[in-house]
């Protein structure tokens, strides 16, 4: 398996500025990919967010395994945190969102009472790694384009404060990876949702991983999606490759032949089919998929 490890040096000096800003706020808002919960999530944020309420947000929820979400809710409410699914670009799920800042905020709120202080805004800040939709959601959120948005990782810069209705206050945050993945299988499906820069990736070798999980856990939809019939495809009797590997490839080159993406004397072009099944991957073509389960 193939070494994932990406930090930028802009991402040191984010967390370093994020552990001043912590002080200043009320509550943690952590986007996380509805696909890859867990591999999604920067264990830094768990230290980093230490005695302050905390929400889960399941963001491109509609990418994902509706039933895979619903069973990830349940694991994250039974940690301690409030847990919500939504789907950003469709701007939904605000109001419920607002309801559970405040009922997570309940204790912050009582307390200035108590102090005679009122309609003090709840501040939040918003942390996420990079590509989880974490800018798309500021902007959904706050009704502007008030965070930059791209799908290249690394684009949302800067600290900012942003107001929402309800007396809420955002600090957006840079997305932030940490310097090591204990488990490369995280690694791995950061990159398949596209969380780690390409550039750096061999995306044969990834597209390749793409078709080994869908064939073992969603086989219906590579076989639709690429009109594949099982006859069309055995191991070969490479010995120096394993069975589910092989496979991968024969349908590889059957998705190649269909789309095309041939060389001279009918070679596939590895870069080509590469690109297009981990397009139609993170764009659910392939269907409704999530990565792991709680």
């Amino acid at each position: 398996m193939a070494t994932f490890n990406w930090y930028p040096g802009h991402m040191t000096k984010a967390k370093r500025q994020m552990q001043e800003d912590i002080k200043l706020i009320d509550l943690v808002i952590e986007i996380v990919d509805a696909r890859v919960p867990l591999s999604s999530r920067n264990p830094d944020i768990d230290e980093l967010a230490d005695k302050k309420a905390r929400v889960v947000i399941l963001n491109k929820s509609d990418l994902a395994d509706d039933k895979i979400t619903n069973l990830w809710i349940t694991y994250f409410k039974s940690k301690g945190f409030y847990c919500v699914k939504m789907d950003s670009r469709k701007n939904n799920g605000f109001k419920a969102l607002n309801e559970i800042i405040y009922e997570a905020c309940e204790d912050k709120i009582q307390k200035d009472l108590a102090k005679g202080i009122k309609n003090r805004p709840i501040r939040a800040m918003v942390v996420g790694i990079p590509n989880v939709g974490k800018s798309t959601f500021v902007n959904a959120y706050s009704g502007k384009a008030s965070a930059k948005t791209g799908n290249k990782p690394g684009v949302t810069k800067g600290k900012q404060w942003i107001k929402i209705k309800g007396n809420i206050e955002l600090l957006d945050t840079p997305g932030i990876l940490w310097p090591k993945f204990e488990d490369q299988t995280t690694g791995l499906r950061l990159a398949m949702i596209g969380s780690i820069n390409d550039n750096i990736l061999n995306k044969s070798d990834l597209a390749l991983d793409v078709i080994k999980f869908l064939y073992k856990n969603y086989k219906d939809n590579l076989y639709t999606r690429y009109e594949i019939t099982t006859s069309e495809f055995a191991p070969s009797d490479n010995d120096l490759i394993d069975e589910q590997t092989q496979i991968a490839l024969v349908i590889m080159d059957h998705i190649a032949a269909k789309r095309g993406c041939l060389k001279k004397g009918a070679q596939t072009d590895y870069d080509k089919v590469s690109g297009i099944i981990l397009d139609d991957f993170r764009s659910a073509k392939l269907g409704c998929v999530t990565l792991e389960r709680p």
